[in-house]
């Protein structure tokens, strides 16, 4: 499905955002790594599974906008019987029991690495702009983030990375192993770049936020996408 087919079946749907799997089939599109995954439709489901563990559940529902506020995400299930029994719990909790529940997206978790946030807003007067910046704690209470107006350059992705209060984490501070800054820049050209997404797409979207976006010394995987439609 093309990513103008993927905007078309949402707007029919009446939908004001991209469901998960739909935002990660865009980022997919223009090559940003995603989860392995498969959408069930009940705990009976899972048992036929093929990925690999460990796995991830979360609840599918254009009614729940935050999903671990509404005990829809379980992480580090080990195998097809943790599926079932995580999917059987979250069905029978208010918030899910109560919404139009579309099915469970069942994927397999990224290796450990840094949280790294990439968000996007078209400005009214700017137009789109792009966001990078440390995940967890970095960006929920230091709002350690950096901006620019698209389309950006490669120089562009480069200075926002060093503008982070917290770059020196990237290059392995205080233990912990570096990452791939590659890897975060060529998520960012494929966003904001001349011909990345939110260029290419401008008119389609009002927000878009990737969170977690997980890196590690080789890769960076999409394990979270938000799209908001114009």
């Amino acid at each position: 499905m093309s990513v103008v087919d993927v905007v078309a079946s949402a707007r029919a749907q009446g939908r004001t955002a991209l469901d998960e799997l739909a935002g990660k089939k865009l980022l997919a599109a223009f090559g940003v790594s995603v989860p392995n995954s498969v959408v069930v439709k009940d705990a009976a489901a899972a048992a036929v599974i093929k990925l690999k563990p460990p796995y991830a559940v979360k609840v599918m529902s254009p009614d729940i906008l935050h999903k671990s506020d509404a005990g829809g995400v379980k992480i580090g299930l080990q195998n097809a019987a943790d599926v079932a029994s995580a999917i059987t719990a979250m069905a029978a909790l208010p918030a899910i029991r109560s919404a139009r529940v579309e099915g469970f997206l069942v994927e397999e978790m990224a290796e450990p690495g840094q949280e790294i946030v990439v968000g996007a807003v078209r400005d009214p007067d700017f137009g789109p702009m792009i966001m990078v910046g440390l995940g967890g704690i970095f960006v929920e209470v230091l709002a350690d983030v950096a901006f620019r107006i698209c389309p950006i350059t490669r120089l562009d992705a480069e200075e926002m990375l060093d503008e982070l209060k917290g770059a020196a984490i990237l290059k392995g501070a205080r233990g912990r192993k570096p990452v791939s800054r590659e890897a975060i820049i060529d998520v960012l050209m494929k966003i904001g770049g001349d011909t990345g997404l939110l260029i290419t797409h401008a008119e389609d979207f009002k927000e878009a936020d990737i969170n977690p976006l997980i890196v590690t010394e080789t890769a960076a995987v999409a394990v979270d996408a938000r799209f908001v439609l114009a």
